[in-house]
């Protein structure tokens, strides 16, 4: 056997199969190196490359690894609107892998900010599955460009962290596939992820890691998912019935490889299951192997480090900008107060946490830049009170300032993995600090630094400008310069809402659950879903961003390319004197539905940069999905006949034109048996014929004939044809009989 041959599983002995389906230690695959499989290094994500120093024995820390890029996490990226920059993220993710020999990076994290409370929303995309998928992919596609794996994460319905590695998440079928699946499925689907790491928590009731249902019937073999699918690090809780699930690799190893060779000899687990779980794994290796054996390979330290302002600068999304107070000009007498400013807060705390090649702060950059300003910390990184010295100082700083730039946000304690946030606020000292400052100086602009949404509402009456700046990652500093002082324009769009109150969350009913469960009550209804469709009020919307420019969305036409399809096509013009990007948003407005849904849900979007004065014609395609629900009845995706508005703005309440295109319908429809309603018997194409046959005999007299009167239609069509009884007496059986007489007659 030659070096560069990997044998198939036929060639391992039952012990050498079991042993491929646990860790080598907490980092490494487990290899059979006398087979010509070698045990591969995995390591976290997702926001840039997370190797422990202590790696090579298995060991775990945190806080200790080798220098790699640290990108802005999810939060950031997301409010970028630009998968073709976060495809650039990937590729540059990738290449520190190769150098550090890492054959699989964890990421990305694709679960539902259902609750902006989630300690995790940090590194998760989006309250809006299609935002999520067609943004995250571009990690995936990227990474995978280069020959190393990703793990998209956490599979399934991963939305909180109190008690995340034992709660049960109750969730309907159609809230599962239409909020916490898509996201995962547009990426299998399209981009096919190496890997793909399975969540702690239980789905009604069952753990996801030995979920056959999840892992096997949708993963598998619906969605068509080819790759391998490992656990997050301690959630298998029984090899055996992981693997007989469909997991692939339990992580890290629990030293239990004997188990699964028992349960082969006992046939508690099926030789074939073992054979392609075990081949899964012989198949990652050889994937692995090209990109492993790139020996001396250096990435290019400054080139990723500006692919990190980049991404930056599209991560940050202005909120406010009153009397067009940013930019602001360099020359200008400014005030910086706030800690942030100094020791940015540029990554969340976790699992995910990077030590950057390079840090460099806003005050640094002004430095750099032989910018100016006058800089006053304010308030301490931590949830202590405030110490009125800082306070004093920082009120005396702002007099006289032509301008203050005040970093606001929330301290690593406030938000984590591990747990979650108990308040939407940042901190009271800084607060009551920015209402001491305003007092003295008018003209201040809020920077902030967090990884989920806060509160805006109880003080941005006290800034002229707010820019949210969410977690920016390693080249921040010189990010913030640019947008603040003007030599870019900020570009970036909310992925999430910004409501004012936590309490007028749906999920807050039911967060964070109680006795080992949370029930998913608000169903479908996550985010602006909800928000818009039940008139909530909220400080920004889902897809809200300034710019320095100003645009002009027209010329819009929607035309229907198939039976349940469309196109919509807008032009767009820059009408400023600035160069600039805007993102066109499309949403999709469902008529009258059988089901309860929203009153319209994201289905395209594309970013668009244009110089001054310029324009261009964009085209979104919509498919059949774009207009389908997930019906429970039919326990699939049904389109219904009838008509939908198409809405093209600027965020799910920035609408500049509306297009209405009436689709088929997908025909569906269930047998008709004596539980269908008559009203379900009328409306149906079979059914309806044999109901006007019916009245037509009741006109004869053959049958009885039925009430017309508007109340007893009423009660009639809402009741199963096997309760007509109740109305009609015993000629209601006959009417019964006759239906599905004629019924069976023509429905074979």
């Amino acid at each position: 056997m030659s070096e560069n041959t990997i044998p198939s599983v036929n060639d391992l002995t039952l012990e050498e199969k079991a042993s491929l389906t646990s860790g080598g230690d907490a980092w490494h695959l487990q290899g059979v190196e006398d087979k010509g499989i070698p045990g591969y290094m995995i390591t976290d994500g997702p926001h840039g490359l997370r190797k422990s120093l202590a790696s090579e024995t298995g060991a775990t820390d945190l806080n200790d690894s080798v220098p790699a890029t640290c990108f802005p996490p999810a939060a950031g990226l997301a409010s970028s609107w630009n998968p073709e920059l976060i495809h650039q993220v990937g590729e540059a993710m990738a290449e520190e892998c190769i150098q550090e020999k890492v054959a699989v990076i964890l990421g990305p994290g694709v679960n539902i900010k259902r609750n902006p409370l989630g300690g995790r929303c940090f590194e998760y995309w989006s309250e809006d599955p299609y935002l999520a998928g067609h943004t995250a992919v571009g990690i995936v596609s990227g990474v995978q460009s280069k020959g190393v794996g990703t793990s998209l994460k956490h599979f399934a319905v991963n939305n909180q962290e109190t008690d995340r590695l034992r709660i049960s998440a109750n969730v309907s079928q159609r809230a599962l596939r239409e909020i916490y699946f898509p996201a995962f499925e547009h990426i299998v689907k399209t981009a096919q992820p190496w890997t793909i790491m399975c969540a702690y928590n239980q789905i009604n009731g069952v753990h996801a890691s030995q979920n056959h249902w999840l892992l096997t019937e949708v993963l598998r073999d619906e969605w068509g998912f080819e790759g391998i699918v490992m656990s997050d690090w301690g959630a298998v809780h029984d090899r055996a019935a992981a693997l007989n699930a469909g997991l692939n690799l339990e992580m890290p190893p629990s030293f239990t490889d004997d188990t699964i060779v028992y349960a082969a000899r006992e046939g508690r687990i099926a030789p074939e299951q073992l054979d392609q779980m075990a081949q899964g794994m012989v198949d990652l290796a050889n994937k692995s192997r090209a990109a492993m054996s790139i020996d001396g390979y250096r990435f290019d330290v400054d080139a990723h480090h500006e692919v990190a302002r980049q991404a930056a600068i599209e991560s940050m999304v202005l909120l406010k900008n009153d009397d067009a107070i940013l930019p602001l000009n360099p020359a200008a007498n400014i005030a910086v107060i706030g800690e942030f400013a100094r020791t940015p807060r540029y990554q969340g705390g976790g699992s995910s946490h990077i030590t950057p090649t390079k840090m460099t702060s806003f005050l640094d950059t002004l430095a750099e830049r032989g910018v100016a300003a006058s800089f006053a910390p304010g308030f301490t990184l931590d949830l202590n009170e405030q110490d009125p010295a800082l306070a004093s100082e920082a009120v005396e700083t702002a007099k006289g300032a032509d301008a203050v730039l005040m970093f606001l946000g929330l301290p690593e304690a406030a938000e984590s993995e591990g747990f979650d946030r108990e308040t939407l606020d940042i901190p009271a000292k800084q607060v009551a600090l920015l209402e001491a400052v305003v007092a003295e100086n008018p003209n201040v602009v809020v920077v902030l630094s967090n990884g989920s949404v806060v509160t805006v509402h109880p003080w941005a009456n006290n800034a002229k400008g707010i820019l949210e700046s969410w977690l920016l990652g390693q080249a921040g500093g010189g990010a913030l310069a640019d947008v603040i002082f003007g030599e870019v324009s900020p570009s970036g769009k909310l992925a999430q809402s910004v409501p004012m109150d936590i309490n007028d969350d749906p999920s807050m009913l039911n967060w964070p659950g109680e006795e080992g469960h949370v029930d998913y009550g608000e169903g479908v209804f996550v985010g602006y879903r909800y928000y818009d469709t039940y008139g909530k009020a909220v400080d920004y919307p889902f897809g809200f961003g300034l710019s320095y420019a100003s645009f002009e969305l027209s010329d819009v036409a929607v035309s229907k390319t198939g039976a349940n399809t469309a196109s919509v096509s807008v032009k767009v013009t820059n009408t400023s004197d600035v160069d600039a990007a805007e993102t066109v948003q499309v949403y999709v407005a469902p008529g009258k539905a059988e089901v309860a849904r929203p009153k319209h849900e994201l289905k395209g979007f594309k970013k668009v940069f244009l110089k001054a004065g310029e324009s261009a014609s964009v085209t979104i395609d919509l498919d059949e999905r774009a207009f389908a629900y997930w019906s429970e009845r039919f326990n699939d995706w049904h389109v219904e006949a009838g008509e939908y508005a198409i809405e093209v703005g600027t965020s799910s309440r920035d609408i500049a034109a509306t297009g209405v295109v009436v689709l088929d319908g997908d025909g569906k429809a269930l047998p008709l048996t004596e539980w269908s309603t008559f009203g379900e018997w009328h409306s149906d194409p079979i059914g309806g014929p044999i109901v006007e046959a019916m009245r037509a005999k009741g006109e004869t007299g053959e049958l009885a004939k039925l009430p017309d009167n508007d109340m007893m239609t009423m009660f009639l069509n809402s009741m199963p044809i096997n309760s007509l009884t109740t109305l009609l007496g015993e000629p209601g059986k006959a009417i019964t009989n006759f239906l599905l007489d004629e019924y069976a007659k023509v429905a074979k």
